[in-house]
């Protein structure tokens, strides 16, 4: 994956991007290609939290790569193979990633997100039927579904859980880019439904690049969806060559670690 841009942030995001927490942040978009065509990564770093405590919401992403399984067995990486070909392993954080071992796509390697839900059905009317996803599979017997809004596009698989879904401290949020005249439609959608708006639409800077418009809807789990006007992202979401240098930068100034040592005092566990 590479660096596609790095942002820091002096205060905490009023849309909730870094979670619920006000301080210092930054995130690090991560990727196989730009953003505009490809699944990307947002990682959020709080400089206050040590620890975040995992739910049962988010169950991996899954990507075709010979080359992520054997960087990972040349690193001694721990893998389980799950099934023929199939590998498991965990991110720093227990993250759940699921790495085909076949030669990588030339467009976008990650096949799908899987995300756990209660009520398959009700997921299933959501997803698709208010949100205009495709389904592409469903399996009754492993109680699950493959949808999407195009065929060369990383897929979004909802599996049940069996029980309520746990969202922990280290929930995230998936997001879509859109025409940005369909973003009052979408808002006034989910109030005809009566579905839950978590943040109704509204503008979020980013210091010296694009402001975007964005609205936060949360699904019957919880899970947090965010639709972002494509005509501004595309703006906001060219990758930076500067990336990974700021990244680098940015690790090397971080003295939260020191200080909070200095302090005798352990990072919050959120």
């Amino acid at each position: 994956l590479q660096v596609l841009r790095h942002e820091e942030f002096d205060e905490g995001c009023k849309a909730s991007c870094n979670g619920p927490y006000d301080g210092k942040w930054s995130k690090t978009m991560v990727g196989y290609g730009p953003e505009d065509s490809h699944f990307v990564a947002e990682l959020t770093y709080n400089y206050g939290i040590g620890e975040y405590r995992l739910g049962n919401d988010f169950l991996g992403i899954t990507l075709v790569s010979s080359q992520a399984v054997s960087n990972a067995k040349r690193l001694g990486w721990p893998l389980s193979e799950v099934a023929s070909g199939i590998f498991e392993t965990e991110a720093p954080g227990g993250y759940k990633f699921y790495l085909e071992d076949k030669e990588q796509l030339k467009q976008d390697p990650v096949l799908k997100v899987t995300l756990g839900v209660s009520d398959l059905q009700k997921s299933i009317n959501y997803w698709s039927n208010l949100l205009g996803m495709k389904m592409y599979e469903k399996d009754e017997e492993k109680q699950r579904v493959l949808l999407g809004y195009a065929d060369n596009q990383c897929k979004l698989e909802l599996k049940k859980v069996g029980g309520a879904v746990d969202h922990g401290t280290a929930f995230g949020r998936i997001a879509f880019s859109c025409a940005k005249e369909e973003l009052p439609n979408i808002e006034a959608l989910m109030k005809k439904e009566n579905q839950k708006i978590l943040t109704p639409l509204v503008s979020l800077d980013t210091p010296g690049k694009a402001t975007v418009q964005v609205i936060i809807l949360a699904d019957p789990d919880g899970h947090e969806i965010c639709f972002v006007g494509d005509e501004a992202f595309r703006e906001l979401s060219k990758v930076d060559p500067k990336g990974d240098k700021l990244l680098d930068d940015a690790m090397a100034a971080d003295k939260s670690d020191k200080w909070f040592a200095e302090k005798n005092m352990k990072k919050a566990s959120a």
